[in-house]
């Protein structure tokens, strides 16, 4: 039997039903405040094209904490070069969009170039 997520005590179909309100309660305190502020002009549009029903949507808002009404849907975040496509797990509430769209790299060198070291002084340049 596979082990159901529970979140602060709640089943996902819990977490579903209850108001934004209530459900802030159950939030961290960062997420809870920013909550507690409203949405911006930018996240009410996001979540009125959630509620829609397309298939996937695209989002520059990074900030947007996760809500429950998102499990399941398919979002498009922008890491400032790219589109990455996240399928909303319940086990990513409460976290934001951002935190699951990376917009670093890890830097991985190769060898140094001419010039870089002494030894690549003897080298020609041909």
């Amino acid at each position: 039997m596979a082990k159901e997520y529970l979140y602060r005590g709640k089943t996902v179909d819990e977490i579903k039903k209850l108001d934004l309100a209530t459900f802030a309660q159950l939030c961290p305190s960062r997420e809870r405040r920013k909550l507690k502020r409203g949405f911006t002009e930018q996240e009410k549009k996001f979540l009125e094209r959630v509620r829609a029903d397309k298939k996937t949507v695209k989002t520059h808002c990074r900030d947007l904490v996760i809500i429950p009404e998102l499990i399941g849907k398919t979002i498009k975040v922008h890491n400032g070069k790219e589109w990455i496509q996240l399928e909303i797990l319940p086990e990513m509430i409460t976290h934001r969009l951002g935190e699951f769209a990376l917009t670093r790299r890890s830097v991985k060198h190769s060898s140094p170039g001419i010039g870089a070291t002494r030894s690549s002084a003897a080298l020609s340049v041909k």
